[in-house]
């Protein structure tokens, strides 16, 4: 199975992920001394990866390259593909190989797709309880990512339906009251950004007379920061189609309906990569 991100090395991620389980460069390290000791070398096993509860999955692809970096003759077959739902006790993967090897690479593959596969069900039920407000509107996730896990969570959210904002602080200007503190105003900050070519350019407002200053700046898409549904409409028609907007702050399951039905383009929220559980999937092998 080929799995590829921009900016993400798979075949390094696998290694240094495996080498930090086993103690790596440590005092008596680089060993899995649990199936070393108590499982013969030759031993096979047959397993089946499973799904306890109902879930949008996510990460199979790298469970896979976890096994197959211990085990380069296992045999696997996948049952699902990423992005899929799925129900409670559905099989997810099957596969069968040495059993040492399997049996350590086995935490490492399972934990992320336990945790990428919670992150897409939590995003998919923000998907789902934004559309009961607009069919319109695109859910963000932040960058409240795990540091070295970004490319992967930002992957997951998109698993889950939703999409990226910007993925680092490269790719686009993201003016917020601090930047705005120190420049002096929305609009001397907005055009010192336009001014040194950098696109595009997000700007954040709390208050709707930020609105004109931002947009005559050159500011290309207005975060309406923590404001309620009605002065989320109020800020829309402000706008009226001169730069994107986004409503950010205060948004949870029971909220995201209201704000998306206002108007904006976009509904940001960081809790998709900050705060998701992991979901509960479960690996059981059978020796051959």
């Amino acid at each position: 199975m080929i799995f590829k991100l921009e900016g993400f090395d798979l075949p390094r991620f696998v290694r240094e992920t495996l080498a930090e389980d086993l103690g790596e460069g440590l005092g008596g390290g680089g060993r899995d001394v649990t199936s070393e000791s108590v499982i013969p070398a030759d031993a096979r096993f047959a397993g089946v990866m499973d799904s306890r509860d109902a879930i949008v999955v996510a990460g199979l692809p790298l469970a896979e390259a976890f096994f197959r970096h211990l085990d380069p003759d296992c045999r696997i077959e996948t049952l699902a593909s990423d992005g899929d739902e799925v129900r409670p006790g559905a099989d997810l993967m099957r596969l069968e190989g040495n059993a040492r090897a399997l049996l350590t690479a086995e935490r490492s593959a399972l934990n992320i797709v336990q945790h990428l596969s919670g992150i897409a069900s939590m995003v998919r039920d923000y998907v789902d309880a934004m559309h009961e407000g607009s069919r319109t509107c695109t859910l963000l996730d932040t960058r409240k990512t795990l540091p070295g896990l970004r490319a992967l969570e930002k992957y997951a959210v998109r698993m889950g339906g939703g999409d990226n904002h910007r993925m680092g602080l490269w790719d686009a200007a993201m003016i917020k009251d601090n930047h705005v503190a120190v420049a002096g105003s929305v609009n001397e900050a907005v055009r010192r950004a336009r001014e040194a070519g950098v696109s595009p350019i997000i700007c954040e407002v709390d208050r709707l007379d930020q609105i004109e200053p931002a947009i005559a700046a050159g500011a290309d898409r207005l975060l309406l920061d923590n404001m309620e549904p009605a002065t989320l409409r109020e800020a829309v028609a402000i706008v009226d189609g001169r730069a994107k907007t986004e409503a950010s702050g205060g948004i949870n399951l029971d909220t995201i309906a209201a704000k998306a039905a206002s108007g904006v383009d976009y509904c940001s929220v960081g809790r998709l990569t900050q705060s998701a559980p992991a979901a509960d999937i479960g690996l059981d092998f059978q020796p051959l």
